[in-house]
């Protein structure tokens, strides 16, 4: 890095000396194309060429050399034919000044004088050559230029350093990244899309840990109840004894597969390339089919409540994940409500969208408040038994991250959990 920063900051000092050289050649140029007649050295000559006028011709020469000698001025008075060049000569015979560039780098104004036709010429330096202080100040003066941009872009320079050693640690399977950059840097975009990269990265790998960890602990479970009924089946007694026996089988076959079901998709929720079927739909229909759906399958005595505000008629979303979302929230109300479990849905301001799930069950603890929507998180009941794989939740977390919402448990004023999700429209 520390090598491209020099690079560069000569390539500016290369750059700022060109442009100056160039300006200053270019102003030459156009300079020496301004008319003649507006130059000071041309006024000089009008003056003199006035005063000759009231001098007789043998005299003239002497009088221009005295001007000369009184001034200090390169004045001298030629003879026509010695004035060279078809130009100059053209330019000379309509009386008219002319210019022209000595061979020893100085300049010429000449100037016909009409009563003898000699030419009155006067010789100054054209430009005045730089010494070596004056180019060493310029260089120095261009260096500063250079520096003061370099210090401007020094942050920029140090963030992206830190930005590539935190790359470099996090290519090294130290799966995190802590680098700060601060907020007005122009690297911190960058930062922080690499930041969220990370963490979803490194939220992939926890999660495919996790369901390493659950595939472990989910199949070998139901495998080896299995494998003891098959045992208990081979040596049944009678017919009745036996169809227990398959009973058994058949339902952790069922646990089984609904644990595949649910981790299956689960994972599709979990592939950066999952796309959305986004459109507008009416929630006042569909929020309570999918909570009717779900109260036929729950327990007697379970009483579900649900309301929908009246203006949700066109809801954006995907509603095959939003229907998900539902019943994964009412199932998971279903295990802990004691009575009665509340669904309302409600458009607030800015044309956010929220979906609220709540029970008198048990409720959850404020430390486990968001660690409950992580995969394979089963909190379970106050008895210690098992309510489920740990992926319902989770599964609602990432389609509503998907909709660029967030899903977040609260206490209800029912007296057990109300889980709250929102998004806003697209």
């Amino acid at each position: 890095m520390t090598r491209y920063f020099l690079t560069l900051y000569l390539a500016i000092v290369v750059v700022l000396a060109a442009v100056s050289w160039g300006q200053e050649r270019l102003w030459q140029s156009y300079g020496g194309s301004a008319q003649v007649s507006e130059l000071p050295q041309a006024g000089v000559l009008a003056i003199i060429r006035r005063q000759l006028q009231a001098v007789p011709n043998p005299q003239r020469a002497d009088f221009v050399a005295a001007a000369a000698r009184d001034t200090g001025l390169d004045l001298e008075l030629l003879e026509a034919q010695d004035v060279a060049g078809a130009s100059e000569i053209a330019g000379l015979a309509r009386g008219k000044p002319v210019l022209m560039d000595g061979a020893d780098g100085r300049s010429w104004i000449l100037q016909r004088l009409e009563q003898d036709g000699r030419v009155l010429a006067f010789r100054f330096e054209s430009e005045p050559q730089r010494r070596l202080p004056d180019r060493i100040v310029a260089l120095v003066f261009y260096a500063a230029i250079a520096l003061v941009i370099m210090v401007w872009l020094w942050p920029m320079t140090r963030d992206l350093r830190t930005l590539e050693r935190s790359t470099v640690r996090f290519g090294d399977r130290n799966w995190s990244f802590d680098t700060r950059i601060a907020t007005r840097s122009p690297v911190f975009p960058l930062a922080e899309a690499f930041r969220r990269m990370a963490a979803r990265i490194d939220g992939l790998i926890g999660s495919h840990k996790d369901m390493s960890n659950a595939l472990s602990h989910e199949i070998k479970t139901p495998l080896a109840r299995m494998r003891f009924e098959i045992e208990l089946a081979r040596v049944a007694a009678d017919r009745e004894a036996l169809q227990r026996h398959l009973d058994h089988l058949n339902t952790d076959v069922t646990e089984l597969n609904a644990f595949v079901t649910a981790t299956l998709e689960y994972a599709v929720l979990e592939r950066a390339e999952m796309s959305l079927n986004i459109a507008p739909h009416d929630f006042t229909a569909i929020v309570p089919a999918v909570t009717e759906s779900v109260k036929r399958g729950a327990r007697a005595g379970l009483g579900i409540q649900c309301e929908v505000d009246g203006d949700a008629k066109a809801v954006v979303c995907d509603v095959h994940l939003m229907e998900t979302v539902l019943r994964n929230l009412l199932y998971n109300a279903i295990r802990h409500a004691n009575r009665q479990i509340r669904v309302t849905f409600a458009i607030v301001a800015q044309q956010r969208y929220r979906l609220c799930v709540e029970d008198d069950g048990p409720g959850i603890a404020e430390a486990d408040r968001e660690r409950v929507f992580d995969s394979f998180v089963q909190l379970g009941r106050p008895t210690g038994e098992k309510t489920g794989f740990g992926l319902g939740l989770a599964i609602v977390k990432r389609i509503v991250e998907w909709h660029g919402g967030s899903a977040h448990a609260e206490q209800s004023a029912l007296g057990g959990a109300r889980f709250v999700v929102d998004w806003r429209a697209r």
